[in-house]
């Protein structure tokens, strides 16, 4: 007689996780596009490409200029060296206060809760990070909560990566177990890309973790356009506010992909026809191998008044930029 297997099944999530595409050549032939591959960078320019088959499904077939598209793949212009770029563009590595720990900011910590994300966006801020020796998770999270035990003046803590809904749900419980006896902590908030480019993450287990935490949570999410907002997409925020969640979004103004204001009106509108608040617009972080996306401060400005004309205030975004050692995001605003 054979045993039964007592492996538990993976989650759906992990196996299109483990499905997603990370050879640019299959991403181009799939997209009809196999006659630009002479203009992709050699290996990836040291920024491995993920996109998961479901986000790939949203972009367009045959177009070169796709906004989910230039988002993923591989460009030669990371290649090029810019002296106003940096490998850490906004200190974390200043700001480090244990493994996996960065305190900038009054009364909030931010936690690297894993360094994997589902997708690679090239203007990534943290494409350079050290993650194999800064994750919050290892060691059962040892490191971090006993920082966060000697800080009664951090109320806010901070899921990042990486993408925190990358680790397990059971991981996660690990961590929002060894939370609870933490008095200072009054909130928690989350900022992940996974219910967007990978919306089967928010499973019945992950919705249970949610609904059942000790304090108000915010769920920041990170869309850039609004064709990366699907049903599926939809149906993943609503069952994150089924939680008690909060629902905001940041996206990140880029050169041909975001910055005209008809994209960034859309944006804004379809966001809150499914339950998500416009949050943050971020100017480009100036990360090595990035800055061919970055828009400039007079054209951003000139863009925030248009949607100001065009929208009502609770869907504009705030126009802001993170800079190194600064108390707070610098926030944008005309003379």
């Amino acid at each position: 007689m054979i045993a039964a297997s007592s492996t538990r099944p993976q989650p759906r999530w992990q196996t299109l996780w483990r499905e997603s595409i990370t050879d640019a050549h299959e991403l181009l032939h799939l997209l009809d596009l196999a006659h630009l591959a002479g203009n992709l960078p050699a290996a990836d320019a040291g920024f491995a490409l993920r996109a998961p088959r479901g986000f790939v499904a949203r972009m367009r077939r045959g177009d070169a200029r796709d906004p989910l598209l230039l988002q993923v793949l591989p460009q030669l212009a990371e290649c090029d060296s810019h002296p106003a770029a940096l490998l850490d563009a906004v200190g974390d590595g200043a700001a480090r206060a244990a493994p996996g720990v960065i305190h900038k900011y009054r009364g909030r910590a931010l936690l690297i809760a894993s360094g994997a994300c589902a997708v690679h966006c090239r203007y990534c801020f943290r494409r350079h990070f050290p993650y194999a020796e800064e994750t919050a998770a290892a060691q059962h999270w040892r490191g971090a909560v006993d920082w966060l035990r000697a800080r009664p003046d951090i109320d806010e803590l901070i899921l990042s990566g990486g993408d925190p809904l990358s680790l397990s749900t059971a991981k996660l419980t690990e961590l929002s177990d060894a939370l609870r006896d933490l008095p200072q902590l009054k909130r928690m908030r989350l900022h992940t890309r996974l219910p967007v480019v990978l919306p089967e993450r928010v499973d019945a287990e992950l919705c249970a973790w949610l609904a059942a935490l000790p304090w108000p949570v915010a769920i920041v999410l990170h869309v850039n356009h609004a064709q990366e907002l699907d049903a599926s997409v939809a149906d993943a925020c609503a069952r994150l506010r089924a939680t008690g969640a909060q629902l905001l979004n940041q996206s990140v103004l880029l050169k041909r992909i975001n910055d005209s204001a008809d994209s960034l009106s859309a944006l804004s509108e379809q966001l809150f026809a499914i339950g998500v608040l416009p949050y943050y617009l971020h100017q480009l972080d100036h990360v090595q191998g990035t800055l061919h996306f970055e828009v400039d401060d007079a054209r951003a400005l000139e863009l925030v008044d248009a949607l100001r004309q065009r929208l009502p205030g609770y869907l504009l975004p705030r126009l802001v930029r993170e800079e190194r050692g600064q108390p707070a995001k610098t926030p944008l605003q005309n003379p």
